[in-house]
């Protein structure tokens, strides 16, 4: 006991092969996590980067189950599941570890338990893990008093997050050594069988129904109603449980694109979209796939019961007329199908944009060209889905739209390129570097000054004449 940390009292390292009782699905879960965090050196290292948290050469990390403070906890029902200890030179960072597995649920109460603990233990933060979805660790699904978060930094993981960070990691082959590749591999599949208890976001809350319908009865909405804050809560986990599919998809970190204002402000980011959902009755999210052509826009309309899924483009300005800007955004998309596929022009000023299915316009290009006389300066590629009664329905609104997102992108996302300007061709009579020394730059000037000289004589022989 005498290699522990200071701050505990007792505790073990954390276990590959965890030897606890059957029961406890939660402790084996979060042994094999932190045992991996501590052994696999570059999940460690991309999954407490997130937290801010740099593991460069010298530090070591060291990972506990089973902890027991100094400090004697008031409220003998916290226990805490586990610590991680980074070390680096003289100085150190810990975090508090409280874990929860299968249909278990994070609640406010025992969130600032924990916080508390922490105040009193001296440790830096406190991260939660559980099948509760939150776009950034800095974002907890769970609402925390102020005064709490004084306490220690608050950070959050998703089982699914971490299981998608390990996949991606494996299929970038970004693990160099082969024993922790297969230690990584292994913590995959554990955590991929359903003995693990990890979850994927998969329905809606009651309250979702109970609001889409006053949402159809033409009825307000409020923005500090408890459902429409419920409803909110639960988009920002569909939301990042959406992220995290295309991840695995693409083999590419896809993330949710939250406001730089928002980054640091849970609560403000979930205030403004309950107010698009009162003004606009609609939800929306912003995913951002590397090195797409731009971010992909989810919108779902309560009104009119469908989702929208869209990527936006400037049109190429190298082209002069509109017909001839829309064939190089069609040749993209050539083999899409075309079913439930809108283009958006966008034109001047601040009109209406018009919008024809690209079925319209694979038959009949000059449609366009009769609706209006200004070039075309943007198009927005839009997939729009029909939910009807689905989308009331907590579980298949779920399923429309986590196959939806991804039909899009197969269908047009993934083909959608941004115009690039050709680069500048060299003139033949500039070919020889001789052409554009001094020498030549001034032969160059002095002809256009004898050039506008005769001009000038012209032009006042011409007035001269006229007099």
């Amino acid at each position: 006991m005498s290699n522990l940390p200071s701050i505990l009292k007792q505790g073990e390292r954390s276990r590959l092969f965890p030897v606890l009782a059957e029961t406890s699905k939660e402790g084996r879960t979060l042994s094999i996590l932190l045992s991996c965090i501590e052994n696999v050196h570059e999940l460690g290292k991309v999954l407490l980067a997130d937290l801010g948290v740099r593991i460069g050469p010298r530090a070591k990390v060291e990972t506990y189950t089973e902890v027991v403070f100094h400090k004697r906890i008031e409220n003998r029902a916290l226990r805490p599941d586990g610590l991680i200890v980074v070390q680096t030179g003289s100085k150190q960072w810990t975090a508090l570890i409280e874990a929860k597995v299968g249909k278990n649920d994070l609640t406010a109460e025992q969130v600032e338990g924990y916080l508390e603990i922490a105040k009193q233990s001296g440790i830096d933060a406190l991260i939660t893990i559980s099948n509760q979805f939150a776009p950034l660790p800095t974002h907890h699904p769970v609402p925390v008093s102020a005064n709490s978060r004084k306490k220690a930094t608050l950070f959050h993981w998703s089982w699914k997050h971490i299981l998608t960070t390990a996949k991606l990691l494996l299929d970038n082959r970004e693990v160099g050594d082969a024993d922790q590749q297969i230690l990584l591999n292994e913590m995959l599949r554990f955590l991929s069988h359903d003995s693990a208890g990890v979850r994927s976001f998969d329905q809606m809350p009651s309250s979702w129904s109970d609001l889409l319908a006053v949402v159809q009865a033409g009825g307000s909405v409020a923005a500090n109603n408890s459902d429409t804050k419920e409803v909110i809560g639960a988009w920002h986990q569909e939301s990042q449980d959406l992220s995290l599919i295309l991840s695995r998809q693409l083999a590419r970190n896809v993330e949710i694109k939250v406001p730089r204002s928002h980054r640091h402000d849970p609560l403000a980011r979930a205030k403004a979209d309950a107010q698009t959902l009162c003004t606009d009755k609609k939800l929306q999210t912003t995913l951002s796939v590397p090195d797409a052509a731009s971010p992909i826009e989810v919108i779902v309309d309560l009104q009119t019961r469908s989702i929208a899924i869209s990527m936006k483009l400037k049109a190429p300005s190298d082209k002069i007329s509109t017909k001839a800007r829309l064939n190089w955004l069609l040749k993209q998309i050539a083999n899409s199908d075309d079913k439930n596929l809108y283009v958006r022009l966008f034109w001047p000023g601040r009109g209406p944009y018009s919008q024809f299915s690209v079925k319209q316009l694979r038959e009949d290009a000059p449609i366009v060209d009769e609706k209006k006389s200004n070039t075309v300066t943007s198009f927005e590629v839009v997939m729009v889905k029909d939910c009807g009664a689905r989308l009331g329905q907590r579980r298949n609104f779920i399923v429309d739209l986590e196959n939806a997102v991804p039909d899009f992108y197969e269908q047009a996302g993934q083909y959608l390129r941004n115009w690039q300007a050709p680069a500048p061709k060299l003139k033949e009579e500039k070919s020889d570097p001789k052409n554009v020394d001094t020498r030549s730059m001034q032969k160059e000037a002095e002809l256009k000054a004898f050039e506008r000289h005769d001009i000038s004589d012209v032009d006042r022989g011409m007035d001269a004449q006229s007099d």
